[in-house]
């Protein structure tokens, strides 16, 4: 080939759409123009050869992301999280619309949280809508300003601004979404068995287990898979905890259902029989349940039953984390793990038998498909030239201080982790996460 390019980046571990394979990817003007042999002619004004060690992916795509500003910046803040998420391979992340005042519940705070976030973002950003009571008129306007779908919860969010959505509320908006085909993503716990259950108190972790019971979780899929089955409409179930679920779900997608479903790092890696009493960092909604239910979750994921892996990135300062009393019933829920969800999740697969293009798919094409990021995910041509250098046999013990998160608070501190991020690109351009951001805020249809 005699065409110049920008970059041309040569390993000898490639993880294409066709699987891992040594292989050349040269790069012209943000995109990915050809995919060659490791050893073609590819003329560039610049060559990156990997190390022996290194792997090359496609830069990873997280869909369920806590960034929290504006309102709440001191938990997290668009600077911080895209800075973490570029050191932990991620080149394009969707913010959720709630903990951040306003929450993103009109084109209003839409456009509030588009200032905000403009000139700070180091990776490419995009947003998820709301749908809470009261603003059925308002989803179209929003699907047409660009978010990629729209969050609803079935029980009390965590914060009064983003209240649930009742049963009739949540016909009505499913219904309304349904005609523009968008896509409703749903925190599905069902509130009626939470308030039947016993209370969440004191500093073990068995007692807040007990108060988030697997039952609340199925009742409400079971809910939403029977609506999306009537109206016809598309539905993603998020943070997929309670492994019962998995047969429902894989007999509606059987049946046609338009139903995808996530998981998350925290509760493939972690057991709630190894959570010490006091350990607040470990709260999150649902919780992490126990060992037999890790292991059915990473089967559902091995059959195509779960489709992906998200790192509901859900952080707070560390005095919302009430460390110093170690209750779980009055500490803020949430795991912050955005900087490491790949190295996480490469640890516990490679025990499991899986593979880099397993992790690829689950961490980067299956979220790119479900949010409609067509250009992102991937290793093909046309794609946006987003990369990951990855240094899979590369060994560290997490220090939560040495994180780019903007507080100091992780569950995985001090855990040992396989596979370290060595470098990001976005669009050609290697991520220099001291420098000036230059990500680009994305919407519906755009990349």
């Amino acid at each position: 080939m005699t065409e110049q390019f920008d970059v041309v980046f040569r390993a000898r571990r490639m993880i294409g759409p066709r699987g891992e394979a040594p292989g050349s990817l040269a790069v012209r003007d943000g995109r990915i123009a050809a995919v060659e042999a490791f050893d073609a002619a590819l003329p560039a004004e610049r060559t990156v050869e990997l190390a022996e060690d290194e792997a090359l992916l496609p830069g990873l795509v997280d869909t369920h992301v806590h960034v929290n500003d504006p309102g709440r910046t001191e938990w997290e803040g668009f600077a911080t999280a895209t800075r973490a998420a570029a050191e932990g391979g991620i080149t394009t992340l969707v913010d959720m619309p709630l903990n951040s005042l306003p929450p993103t519940v009109d084109t209003e705070s839409l456009d509030v949280k588009r200032k905000t976030a403009r000139d700070q973002v180091h990776i490419d950003v995009g947003f998820w809508g709301g749908a809470i009571p009261g603003n059925r008129e308002r989803l179209h306007g929003l699907h047409e300003a660009g978010v990629f779908g729209f969050k609803c919860f079935l029980l009390h969010s965590g914060v009064d601004e983003f209240p649930p959505l009742n049963s009739e509320e949540l016909v009505e908006a499913l219904t309304e979404l349904a005609t523009d085909d968008a896509l409703m993503i749903v925190h599905a716990e069902n509130s009626e068995a939470i308030d039947h259950a016993p209370s969440a108190h004191g500093e073990h972790y068995g007692d807040f287990l007990a108060s988030r019971p697997r039952s609340a979780e199925n009742a409400a899929i079971a809910q939403v898979l029977d609506l999306a089955r009537r109206i016809g409409g598309r539905v993603h179930i998020l943070h997929l905890s309670s492994s019962d679920a998995l047969s429902m779900i894989a007999s509606a997608k059987a049946d046609g259902v338009r139903v995808t479903v996530e998981t998350c790092p925290h509760y493939l890696c972690f057991t709630s029989e190894e959570i010490p009493d006091g350990a607040t960092q470990f709260k999150c909604c649902p919780p992490i349940r126990e060992a037999q239910n890790r292991e059915a979750l990473w089967r559902g994921l091995a059959d195509g039953t779960i489709d992906c892996i998200v790192s509901d990135h859900s952080p707070c300062t560390p005095e919302l984390k009430r460390l110093d009393i170690g209750d779980f019933g009055v500490a803020w829920g949430g795991v912050s793990s955005l900087q490491l969800g790949l190295s996480a999740i490469w640890t516990q697969a490679r025990l499991r038998g899986h593979g880099l293009s397993d992790v690829v798919r689950w961490m980067a094409g299956r979220t790119s498909e479900i949010a409609g990021l067509n250009r992102k995910g991937s290793l093909a041509v046309g794609a946006d030239a987003d990369l990951c250098v990855f240094a899979p046999d590369d060994a560290f013990v997490v220090d939560a201080a040495a994180l780019q998160h903007r507080n100091p608070v992780s569950a995985y501190h001090d855990r040992a982790l396989a596979g370290r991020v060595r470098q990001t690109w976005l669009r050609g351009n290697r991520i220099d996460v001291t420098g000036p951001p230059r990500g680009t805020l994305l919407g519906r249809g755009e990349s």
